[in-house]
């Protein structure tokens, strides 16, 4: 069989790196790709916006599974036109992957299936939503959200109505997220901590995958502003198996009720003193949680994708390793504000062949005999460990291997299991 993942950063390196490991799979491709796919895969130089030149491409191949790694192709439309042309592809259509396109649809979802998520308010309009605030109490906290897709960075974390009126102005009137921010989301802020739960779905059939714990923030101690994610660790020993269960019985499969879901679906959890209240759905793997997810998977994952895009997962399982993993995200200077691309990395081939860890690209390319930076989050470092000691210490010694001018990185992922 020959594959084609779409897309260009550390989870579709991780995607490849993974379904290229199955005996079914003859050849990879991925479209665009970057410096690491490139390693396991022929890299397509096809956008991921050009979504008739990637059915054009799959039909023209003869690919037997397309992959769809992020989210602004599937938000697209991208299933819906490879479906037309009888392509087999894993991943939601169009009016699915407004779980993630839209915060007020998934708002909507929510509240119809009964899932648990934060009290909110939709605005169209700045000034209604500056008077809604301006009735509230100036201390209480608020989370503002710009609406559509926003690269993980739409979400504004305030700590008072100040804060959340100004977070107003950025998204609605500096514009700073772009179409995005045509409308927006108050809700209330949640206190506890997060949790990523993912799960293989097709229809009502689903499959969840081991659970993530990542880090938005950019700064140590969950400082400073949101981020794409900046590490990550699994298992998570602070879920119990009861929220585990909760999780896929009252959020994931309440949505599949509701919606006609086909790909991966990814609520992020927050774990409150109620119990577990959804913060949001994505429609696709998470990025970095794909990272540590995919190393620790030992079931083929071409025979669950496939069996998913055909209606087939039914009786299916997952089986996963003991091991645990941690991956750490290397990022540009500056990043995730303004950051410059084109510097020359050193050190990955240290980094790589030290034992248990893999380094997923993210944004990088290839200029000549270098491998240089192509994006904010710039490399995914992931050690497996018979502990989270272990696979911490593998990590930032790998971390440790590798420079560029400008890099940047947090020094306490899973520092809260390191004993566990």
């Amino acid at each position: 069989m020959k594959i084609l993942v779409i897309g260009s950063g550390g989870r579709e390196h991780t995607l490849v790196w993974k379904l290229a490991q199955s005996p079914r799979v003859k050849k990879v491709y991925c479209a665009p790709g970057n410096a690491g796919t490139a390693q396991q895969a022929v890299n397509v130089d096809i956008p991921v916006s050009n979504i008739d030149g990637l059915a054009e491409f799959a039909r023209d191949h003869r690919i037997g599974l397309t992959v769809v790694g992020p989210e602004a192709p599937l938000v697209d439309g991208v299933v819906d036109r490879f479906k037309r042309d009888g392509l087999r592809i894993f991943g939601p259509n169009r009016y699915a992957a407004q779980l993630e396109g839209s915060k007020i649809f998934a708002k909507e979802i929510m509240r119809r299936a009964g899932v648990p998520t934060a009290d909110y308010h939709a605005f169209s309009d700045a000034a209604e939503a500056l008077t809604f605030l301006a009735e509230q109490s100036a201390e209480k906290p608020w989370v503002v959200k710009a609406d559509g897709l926003a690269a993980g960075k739409g979400v504004l974390i305030c700590d008072n109505r100040e804060e959340a009126a100004l977070a107003v102005q950025r998204v609605m009137v500096e514009r700073e997220f772009g179409a995005a921010g045509d409308k927006l989301i108050i809700e209330e802020r949640l206190v506890g901590h997060e949790i990523s739960l993912l799960a293989i779905c097709s229809g009502q059939d689903i499959i969840p995958l081991a659970p993530a714990q990542d880090y938005k923030r950019i700064g140590e101690g969950d400082t400073g502003p949101n981020t794409g994610g900046m590490g990550a660790y699994s298992p998570v020993p602070h879920f119990p198996q009861e929220l585990f269960d909760f999780g896929v019985q009252k959020v994931i499969a309440p949505v599949l009720r509701e919606v006609e879901f086909t790909g991966v679906l990814y609520a992020g959890l927050m774990i409150t003193a109620d119990g577990p209240m959804v913060l949001e759905f994505n429609v696709r793997s998470g990025d970095p949680e794909t990272q540590v997810v995919l190393p620790r998977l030992e079931t083929d994952l071409v025979d669950l994708l496939v069996a998913a895009a055909d209606g087939k997962l039914a009786g299916m399982t997952a089986q996963w390793s003991p091991k645990k993993a941690v991956t750490v995200v290397l990022a540009a200077g500056g990043y995730p504000e303004h950051y410059e691309k084109g510097a020359a990395i050193y050190g990955l081939d240290q980094a790589n062949s030290l034992p248990d860890v893999t380094v997923f690209h993210a944004g990088t390319r290839r200029v000549g005999p270098d491998v240089v930076t192509n994006g904010g989050r710039v490399l995914n470092v992931t050690a497996l460990g018979d502990t989270f000691a272990a696979a911490i210490d593998r990590a930032y010694e790998a971390v440790s291997a590798i420079s560029w001018d400008g890099m940047t990185y947090r020094r306490d992922i899973a520092a809260r299991v390191r004993e566990s």
